[in-house]
């Protein structure tokens, strides 16, 4: 039996727009955590699940990520793993990483890949027995996270990256329910893309049920996320910037959905 029969996992909304995600093997009981918003919404999923907290892994360092996490590690005594540019900004740190360490939680080999630009230190944890990752602030379904600690030129090699890391059949968890908003961003980068257009009405849908949009894959967001098309030629036609770098395509993206 293979692990990836043996691992439920459970997401839940935390504080307005955030995530929390439960990872959980039954045969070894072993339950990580990535990222802590809010304390109390990760007890209320552990006491509604009946598991027991063994591990917690950190993107990055950001409060609507960590403020949680004091508590929640005094409670359930999990290990705490982050990256090792967290070190002076995160005290509950037992373990820090860097990119390409690999850390065992549990019957889990869980891959650290460095992905800064959102912030310098953020991680995206890859666990390729299951085909799971969760890119933090780093890729959002539809979109990518501002850039307030890198550069533009440093999220997009973090983005290409994870495309170039991360098959396509890569369950992707991120931070954020950001999507409805990013799709509707997205059709004005690259409106002719059916795939887009498509995805954008299931996505209405789904929100306006009040249901997540997430987890995403990485063959939906290679097909239909303009920051991950940057390099594509019918991107930068549309934008009017014919035979430009991929990066410098990136770059107008980004400006264009921080100015909207």
């Amino acid at each position: 039996m293979s692990l990836s029969d043996t691992t439920e996992i459970h997401q839940f909304v935390c504080l307005d727009d955030n995530f929390g995600v439960l990872i959980h093997d039954r045969e070894s009981g072993t339950t990580v955590a990535v990222d802590v918003p809010d304390a109390a919404a990760y007890e209320a999923a552990l006491a509604e699940t009946g598991w027991n907290l063994s591990h917690i892994l950190i993107t990055h360092h950001h409060w609507d990520h960590v403020q949680g996490l004091g508590e929640l590690k005094t409670k359930t005594g999990a290990v705490v793993i982050g990256p090792e540019r967290s070190r002076q900004k995160i005290s509950e740190l037992d373990r820090t990483v860097e990119d390409g360490d690999d850390v065992l939680c549990g019957p889990y080999e869980v891959k650290a890949i460095a992905t800064p630009g959102h912030t310098l230190d953020q991680i995206s944890w890859y666990f390729p027995s299951i085909k799971v990752a969760h890119t933090g602030d780093t890729l959002f379904a539809l979109g990518c996270g501002r850039v307030f600690e890198g550069d533009k030129e440093m999220m997009w090699a973090s983005l290409s990256h994870l495309m170039h890391r991360l098959p396509d059949d890569t369950t992707i968890y991120c931070g954020h329910e950001y999507t409805e908003a990013n799709a509707k961003f997205a059709l004005t980068i690259e409106p002719g893309n059916e795939a887009l257009e498509a995805r954008a009405k299931e996505i209405a849908d789904i929100r306006a049920l009040g249901k997540p949009t997430l987890p995403t894959t990485m063959a939906a967001e290679k097909a239909t996320n303009p920051f991950l098309r940057a390099g594509e030629a019918s991107v930068a036609d549309a934008l009017g910037m014919a035979g430009q770098s991929a990066e410098a395509v990136f770059t107008e993206i980004r400006t264009r959905k921080d100015n909207a």
